[in-house]
């Protein structure tokens, strides 16, 4: 059974199930579990939520033995006892730990249906704007934190998942990958829960301007015309005026909405803005729009190789702030995941996971052989063993 209560009745050994207000003040990855930490009881007292829903079914009910599994209220509690008593304060609980990470091939079970659920979600969206409704933002939030927590647990899962677009839903695919990109970028840049997730809502919503595109330019099979790319130009003005009709759409989705395909050098649009002009959540944004636009297939053009996207991204001067890239590319690896390599033994293989202790030396399934121009036994291969391990000797190019 689910009960209401105000935050300042919570105790240890509840089981949060919800927690009431604006989605983006809420202080954790995720909104369900256990309450077992004072840390975390102290850091939801501490934040702007006032009220909760809890389960008593799956956790401790309001009606308990006074003192027993009470946490410390805000009010001073251990520590005004402490100091009547002439001792020192408690020392600070250490920090929430993050969920705990899985292998790849178990994420990515779990990321399946994630990633069903976003492309859905981001579809209603777009009907609504084409209708002209006002845009309720509010179904993307739990899956932004589902996606956010995924990432933790592999970041690998579902950015490898979000390459396997449609022409049909490649938009929408788009504005989910962009979303676990910013996440994962955002842990890396060391963001704390809060403003990782907020990077990540405001990937999730950073294209919304598209659903103002006439559909024969957005679904267009082949290149567009100078006149057409002027037309899709629009589309960031478009999605910010969107999301300021909207309601709970934090500052950062529109900043980033607004200003992801400006550039450091000045050279982006819609308003030419160039270095400090730039906050750091647009710089992000303009890195993970790009790096996702250009690995994906496209019907007038095949997407790049991971690793080769890369390598492009690096080489094109001015367009991307230097410190949010070497971040960016230290959250994927030099050979991301899906990346087509050649190893030493002469083998072909796909990166399917990273090693999180060496950006060059993740874990490659070998499939054929380049010199037989044969397949090989599926052998999976850690670059990063100490002894007997095949090496990458170069990314191969896609055919």
């Amino acid at each position: 059974m689910l009960k209401k209560i105000p935050v300042d009745d919570l105790r240890l050994g509840m089981h949060l199930h919800a927690m009431c207000g604006a989605w983006l003040d809420h202080p954790f990855w995720r909104t369900k579990f256990i309450l077992d930490d004072p840390a975390d009881l102290d850091k939801l007292r501490a934040s702007s939520v006032k009220e909760v829903w809890i389960d008593v079914a799956k956790g401790c009910d309001v009606e308990m033995p006074a003192n027993e599994g009470v946490a410390p209220r805000r009010d001073g509690g251990a520590a005004s006892r402490a100091a009547r008593h002439g001792a020192a304060p408690p020392a600070e609980p250490p920090p929430r730990q993050a969920p705990p990470s899985a292998e790849l091939g178990a994420e990515l079970q779990r990321a399946s249906a994630l990633v069903n659920q976003s492309r859905e979600a981001v579809s209603s969206l777009f009907a609504e704007a084409r209708m002209g409704r006002a845009l309720d933002t509010e179904k993307c939030l739990p899956l932004v934190d589902e996606i956010a927590t995924s990432v933790w647990r592999n970041p690998g899962a579902i950015v490898s998942l979000a390459r396997l677009k449609t022409h049909d839903d490649y938009t929408y695919m788009h504005s989910m990958a962009v979303c676990a990109l910013m996440v994962s970028l955002g842990r890396q840049l060391g963001m704390d829960e809060a403003a990782a997730r907020e990077v990540g809502m405001a990937g999730m919503l950073h294209d919304m301007g598209k659903a103002m595109m006439p559909l024969e330019v957005l679904n267009k099979p082949s290149k567009l015309t100078d006149a057409e790319y002027q037309i899709m130009k629009t589309h960031p003005q478009h999605g910010y005026e969107l999301l300021q009709e909207g309601k709970g759409v934090g500052e950062v989705a529109l900043d980033v909405t607004l200003h992801h395909h400006e550039r450091p050098d000045g050279r982006g649009y819609p308003h030419g803005l160039a270095g400090d002009a730039l906050t750091r959540v647009a710089r992000m944004g303009a890195v993970c729009d790009v790096y996702d636009a250009i690995t994906s297939n496209r019907p007038y053009k095949a997407g790049w190789d991971p690793a080769e996207s890369i390598a492009k991204m690096a080489s094109w001067a001015g367009q991307f702030d230097t410190e949010i890239f070497q971040a960016f590319v230290k959250s994927l690896g030099i050979y991301p995941i899906g990346s087509l390599v050649r190893m030493r033994s002469g083998k072909l293989g796909v990166v399917v996971e990273q090693n999180e202790s060496s950006l060059v030396a993740p874990k490659v399934k070998l499939f054929v052989s380049a010199r037989a121009g044969m397949p090989v036994p599926r052998e999976l291969v850690d670059v990063a063993a100490p002894v007997g391990a095949d090496a990458i000797a170069a990314r191969e190019r896609n055919a």
